[in-house]
């Protein structure tokens, strides 16, 4: 199995930086256990078990940590072992290991210690402590008044109004001391950091104990499912199985599994992405009743929730590069599904079955994501079967639909903008305030709208209309010529970053323009790739992602730091994304055909990056200057997607 392993130097622990990173685990459904290296809590997502349930419920903090007898200045060693965090403290003359698993689709967590090379037994004290609250809840919101823990036959149940029990269970000689406790002023640090409110309370039902001699283990199993579905398996094969399910992810995208593959983990961190959203159970019997199974992706770790952009830009990394097929087909017929007026959707909210369709872009990269998926897959029977919808689609945008998006009849491209909403993937909004509102003809708009033009055309050809091909081709032809026209800067030497907007045209140099180079029909002329690939270099590329602006542009951010309003002002006006390194990739080698080698480069820093933060996975983005301080969500999922898909294309090329 892949080991991703934190360096810990022998001495003095450096208790700061082990709280810098972070674990991440996740069941499939949507819930996730996530903390620090050194067990403390310092996010309101954290939690040792976040439940996915049923909607209008959605994402709930359960089971908030374990206060353990552990001190984190014991800490010798930290690892993924196939995704799964292992601990090793040193305590005297004994080594502890402590492991922690969440059985696939279930909301359940399990947290495993033994003892080795111990002379004399060591004492465990576990105290789990709680704040039943939405995980977007903050921190400081009032503990229930009415938190009960009762004993039920082998296990125990913590329970308040108006949500499921917490059921604990424990395996080995573990004892239970009850001493309800309540907690408060516990400090979040990243809260604070964040600009948030930053003190809360947790209640805890008492301590578990046990005294364990060398070669003795111990677990608490933690859950809100039914007590028959909990305790249907020992810890251990919750482990075993675990392991299992991930050699077979590994199997099926063909990565080696050996100690260090840098592929192999990161097969492993996109299946904590592609998730069965169990809480939207209409949408589940109505895919199961035409034979399908709904899948849909997170787009990152800890808050986001599906969105149509990132699944569709993540889709083939996540699952084409990974032999997951059969669930790209799913994905994408689920989103095909919730199709409306031309578009589909930009988000779904946690605990809704109802999605948001403001969004310019994700309907144009679902065109991608089919292409790639017919491409890769060799079946085109996906393509025929939602093949009026796209037609559907590009007529709507033809018209006009929602959101003020639609064809400009003078010249054939796409224009979109509505006051007050953030369209783009530059979607930055704080206070009504659209940092980047982009309004006008956005240049990756419009590369978008020539690439599904191309796509319809063929797809008409091979298995509609050759009319109908025959117009869209026209209509891409009109929309290349008039791209070439009136987005190309002569004076700056590279694209302008929107036409025909409120103020007129926008010369910041951004690294939207690269997708006129990056997708499979590119809109740009040869002639001038070069140039603005010169350009985005220059000015944008760094080891870790393409900063979102350029530095001597004067709304230029180096640093994405401090509360909500200066985070989000930084966000896409400097700020580095991971996931740009894919297309970066994409359009050095149509113009450097031949140099895999420069491109594999390319990916050095995000590889570097692997073993910090949300340890395992790569961020959502980096701060714009040196050292590149990784920032946002710990996990990303068209981050790793990015980074896995080109290492799979380069090993694939030579």
């Amino acid at each position: 199995m892949p080991i991703c392993r934190v360096a810990i130097p022998r001495g003095a622990v450096n208790i700061e930086a082990l709280t810098d990173h972070e674990w991440l685990l996740t069941n499939g459904v949507g819930g996730y256990s996530s903390g620090t290296l050194t067990g403390a809590i310092s996010r309101r997502y954290h939690g040792l078990l976040v439940a996915a349930l049923p909607n209008p419920i959605g994402r709930t903090v359960m089971l908030n940590t374990v206060v353990e007898s552990l001190p984190a200045e014991s800490i010798r060693r930290f690892e993924l072992d196939g995704g799964i965090p292992v601990w090793w403290y040193e305590i005297g003359d004994a080594t502890v290991r402590k492991r922690i698993v969440m059985p696939h689709r279930q909301n359940t967590v399990v947290i495993e210690y033994s003892v080795s090379h111990a002379r004399a037994p060591v004492a465990l004290r576990l105290a789990p402590a709680v704040h039943f609250r939405g995980y977007e809840a903050p921190v400081s919101e009032p503990l229930h008044d009415t938190y009960v823990c009762e004993r039920i036959a082998d296990h125990y149940e913590i329970g308040t109004t108006g949500l499921p029990p917490l059921r604990i269970a424990t395996e080995g000689a573990v004892t239970f001391t009850r001493r309800e406790e309540r907690r408060d002023q516990i400090m979040f640090a990243v809260e604070e950091a964040r600009g948030f409110r930053a003190r809360g309370g947790l209640w805890s039902p008492g301590t578990f104990a046990a005294d364990l001699s060398a070669g003795e283990s111990i677990a608490l199993i933690a859950s809100t499912e039914p007590v028959d579905v909990a305790s249907a398996m020992s810890a251990a094969e919750m482990f075993d199985l675990e392991h299992e399910r991930k050699r077979r992810l590994l199997s099926l995208a063909a990565a080696s599994a050996t100690h260090g593959d840098v592929e192999g983990q990161l097969v492993i961190a996109a299946d904590q992405f592609i998730i069965q959203p169990v809480g939207r159970v209409r949408d589940t019997l109505r895919a199961l009743a035409v034979g399908d199974e709904l899948r849909t992706v997170v787009a990152g770790y800890h808050w986001f929730t599906d969105w149509g952009r990132d699944t569709m830009i993540s889709l083939e990394g996540l699952t084409l590069a990974t032999g997951r097929h059969r669930e790209a087909a799913f994905i994408l017929r689920t989103f095909a599904h919730y199709v409306r007026d031309g578009l589909i959707p930009n988000l779904f909210p946690d605990g809704s079955d109802e999605g948001l369709y403001h969004t310019a872009d994700a309907t144009l990269w679902f065109f991608h994501a089919v292409d790639r998926y017919t491409r890769v897959s060799g079946d085109d029977n996906l393509v025929r079967a939602i093949l009026p919808t796209m037609r559907a689609i590009v007529e709507a945008h033809m018209r006009g639909t929602r959101f003020a998006i639609g064809v400009d009849p003078m010249d054939g491209l796409l224009r979109q903008g509505a006051e007050g909403y953030q369209l783009t993937w530059m979607d930055a909004k704080v206070d009504g305030w659209v940092v980047t509102a982009r309004r006008g003809k956005a240049v990756e708009i419009n590369a978008l709208w020539y690439n599904a033009l191309c796509l319809l055309s063929r797809w008409e050809r091979d298995f509609g209309d050759a009319e109908r091909s025959h117009t869209y081709t026209a209509e891409a032809r009109r929309v290349r010529a008039s791209f070439n026209r009136r987005f190309w800067n002569p004076k700056r030497g590279y694209l302008f970053d929107v036409v025909d907007g409120p103020d007129g045209d926008d010369d910041a140099c951004r690294p939207n323009q690269i997708f006129s180079i990056s997708l499979p029909n590119p809109v740009l002329d040869d002639a001038r790739w070069g140039d603005v690939l010169g350009v985005v270099r220059e000015k944008l590329l760094t080891p870790v992602g393409l900063r979102s602006l350029s530095p001597d542009h004067p709304d230029y951010k180096s640093r994405y730091f401090g509360d909500l309003r200066a985070r989000d002002a930084a966000y896409h006006q400097g700020t580095v994304w991971a996931w740009l390194i894919g297309p970066w990739i994409d359009a050095w080698l149509r113009l450097h055909p031949a140099d895999t080698k420069g491109a594999r480069s390319f990916l050095d820093g995000l590889i570097a990056h692997i073993p910090e933060f949300g340890v395992g996975s790569i961020a959502e983005i980096f701060d714009a200057e040196e050292p590149f301080t990784p920032r946002g969500c710990i996990a990303q999922a068209w981050s790793v997607a990015e980074v896995l898909r080109c290492l799979g294309g380069l090993r694939a090329v030579g």
